[in-house]
């Protein structure tokens, strides 16, 4: 089943944010998954085994080197999820 996750992700205590917002970017991207940046969160789009595998990797990777605090809110409703039906 295809799913689309919208994710923000917040660096706590960190006098630069966009580092680790790109190498969690990067990691997700990695994984073939398609990524859409906008200027408040993230959009993803793949099959479900990938994105909450993806996901959770991702949000292993950069809790072992930074505080993080990650937003999602997951649909198999959204529209770039049905144009494939």
């Amino acid at each position: 089943m295809k799913v689309q996750a919208e994710i923000s992700l917040y660096p706590l205590r960190q006098n630069e944010l966009t580092k680790p917002i790109q190498q969690f970017i990067q990691a997700l991207e990695n994984n073939k998954l398609k990524v859409e940046l906008g200027p408040m969160s993230t959009l993803i789009t793949g099959d479900e085994p990938a994105v909450f595998e993806s996901l959770q990797k991702a949000f292993e990777k950069l809790a072992q080197r930074y505080e993080i605090v990650l937003t999602a809110k997951i649909s198999n409703a959204c529209p770039e999820v049905n144009k494939d039906k």
